[in-house]
């Protein structure tokens, strides 16, 4: 059996699961893992099939998030940017006392726009996941590029998240689409309204991928729930802003412990 890619960093007595999004790897983290790891023991994963997680193919959400909570501490906080929030969101769902808090990030419980509901306009993902099978490292190359969009530092930031791609394999065309169908199908927005634990959204203002129209919505929708903007982020706010990023999670894991 195909096993996942896990390195544990730290040595504090709060567990830190960081779940990366998609078409990417654990490297994303690095601009924040030297200040984290300070504090807490953190958890670095490559989802199934990318990065140094190879042989596996496109997978469903329940399959992917079972792989991740085979190797996750019996009790840990799970942070998790984009499809990794989906992930830790279900965990949260389906494993609650393994889960100490949920912290999600550039994430939503249902990705795909509707009727009053903010996100990301069906045929994108659709023509994204056409393109793939034509030329899918420019498609890989592009995501990540509308990651980055109307920050400041919108070239370095996409430069730090190509080479995050790039210092390993690439996924197969078969993993992205399976990461792609997730984001397009999974609405959980039901479910988690259910959740005891304690839950943290964290956004950017500038997102073109969940928007900042979300944020009321679910502030309405889902009142256990806090939820955090950055003012100058896109949809990576842990590479353009680390210093308010670590500054948020440290306060958020202090209320928690």
């Amino acid at each position: 059996m195909n096993d996942i890619w896990w390195q544990t960093k730290g040595e504090g007595n709060c567990q830190l699961v960081l779940l990366h999004g998609w078409g990417l790897n654990a490297e994303v983290w690095d601009g924040i893992v030297p200040e984290l790891s300070s504090q807490f023991t953190l958890h670095l994963v490559d989802l199934p099939g990318f990065g140094r997680s190879q042989g596996f193919g496109a997978m469903s959400l329940e399959e992917m998030t079972r792989l991740v909570l085979a190797k996750a501490p019996e009790k840990a906080v799970w942070l998790g940017w984009s499809l990794g929030g989906l992930v830790a969101s279900f965990a949260a769902l389906t494993a609650p006392e393994r889960v100490q808090a949920l912290i999600t990030v550039a994430s939503s419980p249902c990705f795909t726009a509707q009727d009053d509901w903010p996100g990301i306009k069906p045929d994108v993902l659709s023509g994204f996941q056409q393109q793939l099978s034509e030329d899918f490292q420019r498609t890989v190359e592009r995501f990540l590029a509308l990651q980055t969009m109307g920050t400041e530092s919108a070239r370095q930031d996409a430069r730090k998240l190509k080479s995050a791609v790039l210092s390993l394999p690439m996924p197969t065309v078969d993993v992205l689409n399976g990461g792609l169908e997730i984001l397009k199908t999974t609405d959980l927005r039901e479910a988690l309204t259910s959740v005891a634990m304690p839950c943290l959204r964290l956004y950017g203002q500038l997102d073109g991928l969940v928007p900042r129209k979300i944020v009321p919505v679910l502030d309405a929708y889902w009142p256990a729930s806090q939820s955090h903007i950055f003012p100058k982020a896109a949809h990576a706010p842990f590479i353009s802003h680390p210093a308010a990023f670590c500054q948020i999670i440290s306060q958020a894991m202090q209320a928690i412990i």
